[in-house]
């Protein structure tokens, strides 16, 4: 699973959009490759479990980045 999140991680960042743009800035700020590396990672890893909390799972329930679940 390591290995998978740290293919789709580095696939994320060679591309263009938020992540990648994350990625760079923190790099040119000085961080370690990896450090910043492990916190895309961690990013993807907290989106899948909120899709999956807020059982977004279906073709037309994708993940939204402006997502606002309305209060219970």
């Amino acid at each position: 699973m390591k290995k998978l999140l740290h293919m789709a991680a580095l696939s994320i960042v060679s591309g263009k959009g938020e992540m990648a743009d994350y990625y760079h800035r923190k790099v040119e700020q000085g961080k370690n490759k990896m450090l910043v590396l492990n916190a895309v990672r961690n990013k993807i890893i907290h989106r899948v479990f909120a899709c999956i909390r807020e059982d977004r799972n279906g073709v037309a329930r994708r993940y939204e980045k402006n997502y606002t679940a309305a209060l219970v």
